[in-house]
């Protein structure tokens, strides 16, 4: 199973305002481990950058000037999410940029590229209604430590996602699991209490004894018995 922690920072809040990308981030996981592959790109959106954009990622226009323009890496990007599940907080917000990037570029959208996306603050309010779920609460929340994010960065947010969406879907992981080992530990704990069985053929007066006994219970019980009638039937 392949999967894809992705981020973005951008210039605004809203791509139908003409705001861009200025930094994508994403991070390969495979069977729930990182495999240490990342892209990771700043791009030059040729515009200037909301003064609260940049107060939350300290991206400024100056930093970005040589950096390529997001059709410089847009093969680049889809080639490395190519039939992977993307895994995003908020990802209405990534999606909606990178779709109008790609858009720009008259290239296909996000759901051509990928296999699906899921959406870790979606989850989040799930698992926990009515509690602030940002990325800085569920890591506090979750015992991820966040201490290297001053500000928010594309790489960096995508580290800390992916230990929280482990943490997110490690429940019923685990739950699974301990049944499992609980299963197989009760089999091994019977099989060794279990002793081997012990065949021994009754002895002639054994029989005979045990015959008597039929006799007297089938007396007492007017041939009521179940195994009289069975005799009768065969």
């Amino acid at each position: 199973m392949r999967q894809i922690i992705l981020d973005t920072e951008t210039t605004g809040l809203d791509p139908k305002q003409g705001h861009r990308i200025i930094e994508v981030a994403a991070v390969e996981m495979v069977n729930r481990r990182l495999t240490g592959n990342h892209l990771h790109r700043y791009v030059n959106p040729d515009r200037d950058i909301d003064a609260g954009a940049m107060q939350v990622h300290g991206i400024t226009p100056e930093f970005l000037q040589d950096k390529p323009r997001f059709a410089d890496i847009a093969h680049e990007f889809v080639d490395f999410i190519r039939g992977a599940e993307l895994v995003i907080h908020n990802a209405p917000f990534d999606v909606g940029f990178l779709n109008m990037e790609l858009r720009l570029l008259d290239m296909a959208l996000l759901p051509n590229w990928c296999d699906g996306v899921t959406d870790t603050l979606a989850m989040a309010k799930a698992l926990r209604p009515g509690q602030r779920n940002n990325l800085d609460a569920l890591c506090k929340h979750y015992g991820v430590d966040n201490a290297a994010r001053t500000l928010h960065g594309a790489l960096v947010d995508c580290e800390l996602l992916a230990a929280v969406y482990l943490a997110l879907t490690r429940g019923q992981e685990s739950l699974s699991i301990g049944l499992e080992a609980r299963g197989a530990q009760a089999d091994q704990v019977a099989a060794r209490a279990r002793p081997r069985a012990i065949l021994l053929p009754a002895s002639a007066d054994e029989l005979a004894v045990h015959a008597s006994l039929l006799g007297a219970i089938a007396q007492e019980s007017k041939g009521a018995c179940l195994w009289s009638m069975e005799q009768e039937r065969s």
